[in-house]
């Protein structure tokens, strides 16, 4: 299993912008599809973005047109571009791994997590 590292939280007012990285060992990141999920103080865990080894993306309605996931190969690294910041996007940010080549495997499939990263959006 990768392990995964994620960094760039802070704290930031409603409107502006922050990236989130996901830096990963192994060397078979590029087959990976990497995931964003979320949570914030008592929801359950949700789904953002995905992207597969292809560059095929897929996101949450919620973040649509506000959010951009990528991947650089090179770097074994994953990002996750937030713009036009909500209150309500406050989060736990959690970046994971999954060896499917499916552009939205089932959450389970995602078997490597980090730890997470503290997003928190001032109105």
């Amino acid at each position: 299993q990768a392990q995964l590292v994620e960094s760039g939280g802070g704290l930031v007012q409603a409107g502006g912008s922050l990236r989130v990285s996901c830096a990963a060992s192994g060397r078979t990141f590029r087959s990976y599809t990497m995931g964003w999920f979320r949570q914030a103080p008592g929801k359950e865990r949700e789904f953002v973005a995905t992207i597969n080894w292809s560059g095929s993306t897929y996101y949450a309605d919620s973040v649509k047109g506000r959010f951009t996931i990528s991947r650089d190969n090179a770097k074994n690294t994953a990002y996750l571009q937030m713009n036009s910041l909500k209150p309500e996007d406050t989060a736990v940010y959690y970046c994971a791994a999954s060896t499917s080549s499916r552009v939205l495997p089932p959450s389970s499939d995602f078997r490597s997590w980090g730890r997470g990263t503290q997003v928190t959006v001032s109105s």
